[in-house]
């Protein structure tokens, strides 16, 4: 490893459910309280670097907390940058394979190495990696709601400032999904920016069965139609539907995108800098989409999304799906359909102790 750089000296690693300021209802239930690791990585020159990474589901989260622990342990000592550090990990697994728990500890690791090497640079994140401090657009991620409902919803985020919107679609009833799409119209008005996500829920017969009637409402994308897995699926439900496809949120590195992208699985692209690798894989990700021309939306973790976003040449549009917000001190803030990303050196993710202390103690 460079010996240009601090070397890793400790670490802090808490698992934590973080309860949503807004719940998010989906078909199988609410989500009330996300599962999420929070890192602190000191290195020898006393700076600390921070993220946090979400595990789904409480199940994961001890387990997830663990391995980020020992993995950072085994990096004591241990001197070089983000991309160094994050090459030194991959090689440390291979045979073990980089996804699934073990890709979202590295991540994590990564993105607490960048925000460390931001803050000793002295600037945000987004300027570190080369891009900028512009605003950038975002849409409102909503949950599985009935019309009434998601209008209400549309009305209280209208006054947040967002001026977007996606819902989670795949209503038994077709019906239900245009009811739906609809409402938001109505109360957003009727050149509203909308998407929707099935959420991996349907065959490719039966998702384009449904997209013969949601085809005709104007969305900006339909999300996972099928299995994250089935490219060849998405490729044949994209070249029947009128509706851009997206994927892209369970890419695991940069060689599943390959993949999706050879397979013309999807017209546009989202990677979750959790899955993609970090902040090093989401930069040879944007790389690769930017060669194919492909425009990028972000998945979760805003606050370093608004960074990501920022330096990525094809950039859409950020997901604002606030899983940590009631565990900083603060967070973006969204002003007539966009937000800036955090202008302070690093990331922006700064922990509010007295918050967490409430749920750890």
């Amino acid at each position: 490893m460079s010996e240009s750089h601090p070397a890793i000296s400790g670490c802090r690693v808490r698992p934590v459910l973080a309860p949503l300021a807004i719940p998010h209802k989906t078909a199988s239930g609410t989500l009330e309280a996300a599962p999420l690791v929070l890192i602190d990585i000191t290195a020898d020159d006393g700076v600390t670097g921070s993220a946090y990474i979400f595990a789904y589901t409480p199940l994961a989260l001890e387990p997830l907390s663990v391995l980020t622990r020992n993995i950072i342990d085994g990096l004591s000592g241990e001197a070089g940058g983000p991309a160094e550090i994050n090459a030194l990990l991959d090689a440390r697994f291979r045979l073990l394979g980089n996804q699934g728990l073990v890709a979202m500890a590295i991540a994590g690791i990564d993105m607490a190495l960048w925000d460390a090497a931001a803050k000793r640079a002295g600037k945000p994140l987004s300027l570190l990696i080369g891009g900028n401090s512009e605003p950038v657009r975002v849409y409102d991620s909503l949950g599985q709601m009935p019309p009434d409902e998601t209008a209400r919803e549309v009305e209280a985020s209208l006054e947040r400032g967002f001026r977007a919107f996606k819902v989670k679609a795949g209503h038994s009833d077709v019906g239900v999904d245009v009811a739906v799409i609809r409402a938001i119209r109505k109360v957003a008005g009727a050149d509203t920016w909308v998407a929707a996500d099935f959420n991996q829920a349907f065959s490719p017969g039966e998702a384009v069965r449904r997209m013969k009637v949601l085809d005709d409402e104007g969305l900006a994308w339909i999300e996972e139609p099928v299995h994250a897995t089935d490219h060849d699926g998405h490729a044949a439900v994209r070249a029947t539907i009128r509706t851009p496809v997206q994927t892209g949120e369970n890419w695991w590195g940069v060689a599943d995108m390959r993949k999706s992208v050879a397979a013309g699985a999807s017209d546009l692209a989202m990677p979750d800098v959790m899955k993609i690798g970090g902040v090093t894989g989401w930069q040879a990700a944007a790389g690769l989409a930017q060669e194919r021309s492909v425009p990028v939306a972000s998945h979760l973790f805003l606050e370093i999304s608004a960074h990501l976003l920022s330096a990525t040449p094809t950039a859409m549009i950020l997901e604002w799906f606030d899983v940590a917000g009631t565990l900083l001190t603060s967070t973006p803030a969204v002003k007539d359909g966009h937000t800036v990303p955090s202008s302070e050196p690093g990331i922006g993710v700064v922990w509010n102790e007295g918050a967490i202390s409430k749920l750890t103690d």
